[in-house]
This record gives C-alpha cells, sequence and structure tokens, in this order.
C-alpha cells in the first residue's frame, strides 16, 4: 500500500452528505492518495468509510482513529474485512483508546488507565476474531493512533504503524524509532495558509481548544518540551505555532519537509480556515496538491 507524500484529515461530523461526497470526490481529483477522518460525536466510523469510498475510485480512506470502546474487536475485523472486501482494499482501520470524555461521558464505558495493555488486548481479540472467521488476511490493514514510546512500539510490532496527532516535527524521530524502518508514521499537521500571525493564531486556538484539557495530548507536549504554562490562556503562541504551522506555500511546505526529515513517511496535513470556519480550508489543499 502506497500512503503517498501528504494525506488529508478533517472533521466530517460538521459536514452534510453531500459535502462528503464532494470532500472524496475532490481530494482525489487533487491528486492526495488518503483521506483520513475521525470517529467522534456524529458520524459512525465504518458507516462513513464506507460513503466515503463510495464516492472515490482510487483514494484510501482511513478512519482517524475508530474508538475501540464503541464496538468489539470481532465487529472491528467484520467492518475491516466488509469495506475492504467491497471496494478494492482502499480502507485502512485506525484505532485508537480515544479519550476518557468520549468513553466514560459519552459511551458510558469505563476508560482503562492501561491504554497500551488494553490496545493490546484488543488486537488479541481481532486475531482471535480472524481465526473464527476462516484466518486473517495477508495484509491487515489496521494502524494505531499512537504518542507515547510504548503505544507506538505496539504499533509497529502488530499494524502497519502509527498515526501520531497533534505533535511536532521531532516526534516524527521518536516515532520513527519506536515504529521501526518498514512501518508507516503518519504525522498529522495542521496548517493555516495565512501570512497574518494574529489570524492564524485565533484560527489555531480555536481548532486547537478541544485538545488542551486532554491528558495524552499535554502529556505528550510536556515529553516534547513544552509545559503547564503553554495551555494556559488558550495557548500559548509557542505551542499553536507548533501545533498549526502557518505562512505563505513556501513557509507551509517548508516546515511541512521538518516531519520528513525526522522520520515521518506521509504528512497528514488538516488545514484549517483562516477565518475560524468549520471545513477545509480548498484554497491550501489546491496549494499544497502539486506535492501530494
Amino acid at each position: 500500500m502506497k500512503l503517498g507524500k501528504y494525506g488529508v484529515f478533517t472533521f466530517t461530523d460538521v459536514m452534510a452528505p453531500d459535502e462528503l461526497a464532494n470532500l472524496a470526490r475532490r481530494v482525489e481529483e487533487l491528486g492526495y492518495s488518503t483521506l483520513w477522518y475521525p470517529e467522534a460525536f456524529n458520524y459512525e466510523t465504518m458507516a462513513l468509510g464506507g460513503y466515503l469510498l463510495q464516492h472515490s475510485e482510487k483514494l484510501i480512506v482511513a478512519s482517524g482513529i475508530a474508538n475501540i470502546y464503541a464496538r468489539d474487536a470481532a465487529a472491528s475485523v467484520m467492518g475491516h474485512n466488509t469495506l475492504n472486501g467491497l471496494y478494492d482494499k482502499r480502507f485502512i482501520l485506525g484505532l485508537g483508546v480515544s479519550h476518557s470524555p468520549l468513553v466514560a461521558d459519552v459511551r458510558g464505558h469505563e476508560y482503562s488507565r492501561k491504554p497500551v495493555s488494553t490496545m493490546r488486548a484488543y488486537l488479541d481479540a481481532m486475531d482471535q476474531a480472524w481465526e473464527a472467521f476462516g484466518g486473517a488476511p495477508a495484509v491487515k490493514q489496521v494502524m494505531l493512533a499512537a504518542l507515547g514510546p510504548n503505544m507506538l512500539k505496539l504499533s509497529g510490532e502488530r499494524t502497519l504503524g502509527a498515526l501520531p496527532y497533534n505533535v511536532t516535527p521531532e516526534h516524527a524521530g521518536i516515532a520513527r524509532q519506536q515504529v521501526g524502518a518498514d512501518n508507516f508514521v503518519c504525522t498529522e499537521q495542521k496548517i493555516c495558509l495565512t501570512t497574518n500571525g494574529d489570524e492564524a493564531r485565533a484560527a489555531a486556538r480555536d481548532a486547537m481548544t478541544p485538545y488542551l484539557p486532554l491528558p495524552n495530548y499535554f502529556k505528550n507536549w510536556f515529553r516534547l518540551g513544552f509545559d503547564e504554562s503553554d495551555l494556559e490562556n488558550g495557548g500559548s503562541d509557542r505551542l499553536m505555532d507548533a501545533m498549526v504551522i502557518w505562512g505563505n506555500t513556501d513557509d507551509i511546505q517548508a516546515k511541512l519537509q521538518a516531519h520528513f526529515d525526522s522520520g515521518a513517511g506521509q504528512v497528514v496535513i488538516q488545514p484549517i480556515r483562516p477565518d475560524g470556519q468549520p471545513g477545509p480550508d480548498w484554497n491550501a489543499l489546491e496549494a499544497l496538491a502539486p506535492e501530494a
């Protein structure tokens, strides 16, 4: 499977059916190989994956991520097999442990304090389900949302690789060491196509507000050299500039290259609009498309 230089990530929960169909078609027409989408509050991940695959021809569609608390391991295996069987092996099942508010508060499940052990047990159960269903495919098109070294290592040992989210280029080097040379490291990076720093940081704070209170993220930022002061007052400028890179097309391309230089195999760009409104910034996607 060839994922291409740039993947695209956007929040699909806010998009109507016609917008979702246009998203898949247009991302493919622009030359991007991979479309990543989340599972949060609206669309169910397998159903949405099928819809996006239906409205594309060659595009790889990847859940980024499917919440393991949302379905048992056998259901994940069935979803993986169904979408890849119906759509020419174009689906990647990205799995993650999600976050306590989305698990305990929204779904009413107990959130494990041992995420790596929980994920390992889930992957074991998936293997058991594959055997029960007649055997695993030659390639299990599964990846993990991973930030810390142990989850990164697990992603390299048991899946195609890792999708680190809300990270810096330095993290790509850490991820590569843990995941291994032959597995995927697909680092997500938010971008904002504007040369106005105030505008970019305002949009960044809007985009980053949901993530600042989540321990999975801020503990990883602390490992990368940020501290508690970077979480205050909506996030420091240095944290915002790291999480949402901005400038003209050349500026952004240079900053994206730093991920590749550190070890990323694909950079998953999330193009946020300078006006802070929901939906992808098509101007940014069009500007970066020739490099995809």
